[in-house]
């Protein structure tokens, strides 16, 4: 089943670790050798999606502002 977003920015990769807590869970997935993006969601969310180590996934980002920085 393909999925349909109204998100542009779909950055996908591998889950590289996910750790627990009481509520959140933080989600860090690898996008290419060294390049990573991590996410908070909530504890819930992480263990219906059944995520996993290991495992495709993509980070979905919607927002009208995007932060850049340069030094």
């Amino acid at each position: 089943m393909a999925l349909k977003l109204s998100a542009r920015n779909v950055l996908k990769g591998t889950v590289k670790s996910i750790t627990h807590g009481v509520v959140d869970s933080e989600v860090v997935i690898e996008l290419s050798p060294g390049v990573e993006i991590v996410s908070i969601i909530t504890k819930s969310s992480a263990e219906s999606l059944g995520l996993k180590v290991g495992d495709a996934a993509s980070a979905i980002i919607k927002a009208p502002n995007v932060i850049i920085g340069v030094e």
